[in-house]
């Protein structure tokens, strides 16, 4: 999915960064995280983004200096993202220029559907490519179904589609089986049996040629489960 939208989150604390990226990546877009404003800097400087997260109170570091210099130097949207709630802040960050605050704590699916909605209003790239090809299949993200080829819809579980989500917007990469559970848990409507094994069997019987012999979702042992998009 290289075609998708690049988010570039400038957080000080480990965690909000971590926690952006299980957010933002199954919606299928990529994430870059700088820790500082110099880090910020040289990420601009070294391959296209389309929208920056930015926190207020960093370590020795003022993000509104951040933002004036972003606003100063290039048209890119910005999202506020602060434990900083204030009304004032929320509001002199949007007079210097941002074009939205979000509060710490945050819901992950109201940061993602907030970063959806500043892409579209801007005119940036929005996770274009919301349809993975899985050989002859087709995921489609947004309607949370899975097409044959000939266009008839696969049944699937809640379970299933967030964990085949999971799998196919991160092609190539091994993920382990705790890794695939909390990003799936992001995506799901409802709980699900946790039982990841079971899931992986499932899928394989409605996506696999053999299931014995799988294509797309591959075992790595000792590690967990490679998706190739084939």
């Amino acid at each position: 999915m290289s075609d998708d939208a690049q988010i570039l989150v400038l957080d000080d604390d480990p965690a909000i960064r971590t926690l952006v990226r299980r957010c933002l990546e199954p919606g299928g877009f990529r994430v870059e995280a700088a820790t500082d404003g110099a880090d910020l800097r040289r990420l601009l400087g070294s391959r296209p983004i389309d929208l920056v997260i930015l926190d207020l109170n960093l370590r020795g570091e003022d993000g509104l200096d951040h933002l004036k210099a972003l606003r100063a130097e290039r048209d890119l949207p910005v999202i506020i993202l602060t434990g900083r709630g204030e009304p004032i802040d929320r509001a002199t960050g949007l007079e210097l220029g941002a074009d939205d605050y979000v509060a710490k704590p945050f819901e992950p699916r109201e940061l993602l559907a907030r970063v959806r909605t500043v892409l579209r209003r801007t005119g940036r790239r929005a996770s274009p490519s919301r349809i993975v090809a899985i050989g002859p299949w087709k995921l489609d993200l947004d309607a949370r179904s899975l097409l044959a080829g000939d266009g008839a819809q696969v049944a699937l579980t809640s379970a299933q589609f967030a964990i085949l989500s999971v799998l196919a917007t991160h092609p190539n990469r091994v993920l382990t089986r705790d890794q695939i559970l909390d990003l799936a848990d992001q995506g799901a409507k409802e709980p699900f049996d946790r039982s990841i094994d079971a899931h992986i069997v499932q899928l394989r019987r409605k996506i696999e040629r053999d299931p014995r012999q799988p294509e797309f979702i591959k075992t790595v042992y000792g590690a967990g489960y490679i998706f190739r998009a084939g």
